[in-house]
C-alpha cells in the first residue's frame, strides 16, 4: 500500500511540477518556513496539520497549488472547502488514503475557519519578505472576525467543592481531578502543563518558560503553590515518571474533568457560544468542563480579587493589553455593584 501511494505522489508531482524544475514549490517553501520560523512546539503542530489540509483541497480542486495561482477566489474556494470538508470526506474516501488523517475531519466553526486563513496570511507574509513570491492574496481578501462568548469560570468554592470529592472508589479519575485542580492552581496552559516536572519546583513554587513566548520573547514565569497545590504534589511524591504528575492524553483528561465534574455536582447552567452556528446555549457545566476551564478559574477569581491585568498577566503569562486575557475577565455583579456606588 505504502509503494502504491508513493508511486501516486510521484506520478502527480511529475505531472503538476516537472521533473527537472529547480524552482522552490509552494509547500517546499512551507517547509523551509517551518523549519526557520521559531515556533512552539503545539503551534508548528497546528501549522503541519493545516499544511496537510492544504495537501487534501490540492487534491480536492485537482490542480497543484502554488503561490502564482493561489488568488482570493481560491481563497474563499478553501473557506467553502474547511466549511465542508466533514462532507467531502464521506464521498471521497480515496483521497484521505493518499493524505491520511488521523481523525475524521469534524464540522469547522468560523473562528477555526478564520485561524486556518490567518496562518496561511502569516505564511505568505513570510514568503513575500523572503523573495518566494510577490503575490500575497490575503491583499484584496480579508479574514473576518472571530467571535467568543462572555467567558465562564468555576468559583473558589466550586474548585473546592470538586477537590474535596471522595473519588476513592475511581483512582484513575480521581488522580485526573486532582491535576485538574493543580492546573486551577498555577494558571498554565494545557501545553506547558504537560511538560513540567519536578525541576520546575524551585524554592515552593512552580517555574517554567510559556511554550507560547519560546519563539519571541521568553518569559519565566514564577508561580508560589498555595497549601492545596503543596498538598497535591505531596500526594503524588512517589510518582517516578518523567513529568511532575501522572498526567493523561488530552483527550482522556478532558473526559476525566467532565466525568469528576459530574460526580462533584457541578452540574450548573451555564451560557456558551455554538462554534458552529454562533448561537448562544444553556449548557450544563459538567458538559462544557475542559482543561481551558483551569486557566480560566486561575485568572477570573484573581482579577476578581486585584483587579489589575498587569499583576495577574505576570502569573498567566498574559501580555500587557493581551486580548486574549480580556476575555477571560468577567464584569460580574459584584463589580457592577461597586462601580454603582462609586456614584453615592
Amino acid at each position: 500500500m505504502l509503494i502504491i501511494r508513493t508511486f501516486i505522489k510521484t506520478v502527480l508531482h511529475t505531472l503538476w511540477y516537472g521533473t527537472s524544475s529547480k524552482v522552490q514549490t509552494f509547500f517546499e517553501s512551507f517547509d523551509e518556513f517551518l523549519q526557520i520560523r521559531p515556533l512552539s512546539d503545539a503551534r508548528k503542530k497546528s501549522f503541519l496539520c493545516m499544511v496537510r489540509t492544504l495537501q487534501r483541497y490540492e487534491l480536492y480542486i485537482q490542480k497543484p497549488i502554488s503561490f502564482d495561482n493561489f488568488t482570493p477566489e481560491m481563497i474563499r474556494g478553501l473557506s467553502v472547502f474547511l466549511k465542508n470538508e466533514h462532507e467531502f470526506y464521506q464521498g471521497h474516501p480515496e483521497l484521505y488514503r493518499l493524505k491520511p488523517t488521523r481523525y475524521p475531519p469534524k464540522p469547522r466553526g468560523q473562528n477555526t475557519i478564520n485561524d486556518i486563513l490567518t496562518k496561511l496570511r502569516t505564511f505568505f507574509l513570510w514568503a513575500v519578505d523572503n523573495d518566494k513570491t510577490t503575490n500575497n492574496p490575503f491583499k484584496k481578501c480579508t479574514i473576518g472576525e472571530c467571535v467568543y462568548g462572555t467567558p465562564f469560570y468555576i468559583s473558589i468554592d466550586e474548585r473546592n467543592r470538586l477537590y474535596n470529592t471522595d473519588l476513592t472508589n475511581c483512582p484513575e479519575l480521581e488522580i485526573q481531578r486532582d491535576i485538574f485542580v493543580f492546573q486551577c492552581l498555577i494558571g498554565c496552559r494545557i501545553s506547558d502543563l504537560y511538560k513540567l516536572s519536578k525541576h520546575n519546583v524551585i524554592n515552593g513554587a512552580v517555574e517554567y518558560i510559556a511554550q507560547k513566548t519560546k519563539g519571541r520573547r521568553p518569559v519565566t514565569l514564577r508561580v508560589p503553590l498555595n497549601t492545596a497545590a503543596k498538598e497535591i504534589l505531596q500526594k503524588y511524591i512517589n510518582y517516578n515518571g518523567v513529568f511532575l504528575l501522572p498526567f493523561a492524553t488530552d483527550r482522556k483528561y478532558n473526559k476525566a474533568i467532565k466525568d469528576a465534574f459530574a460526580m462533584a455536582g457541578l452540574t450548573r447552567m451555564v451560557t456558551t457560544l455554538d462554534p458552529l452556528t454562533r448561537e448562544c446555549l444553556l449548557r450544563p457545566l459538567n458538559e462544557v468542563a475542559t482543561s481551558q476551564l483551569a486557566r480560566r478559574c486561575f485568572v477570573g477569581n484573581l482579577y476578581k480579587k486585584v483587579k489589575d491585568p498587569i499583576l495577574v498577566g505576570t502569573l498567566s503569562g498574559h501580555k500587557e493589553g493581551s486580548r486574549a486575557f480580556a476575555r477571560y475577565r468577567e464584569i460580574d455583579e459584584a463589580t457592577k455593584n461597586e462601580l454603582v456606588k462609586m456614584l453615592e
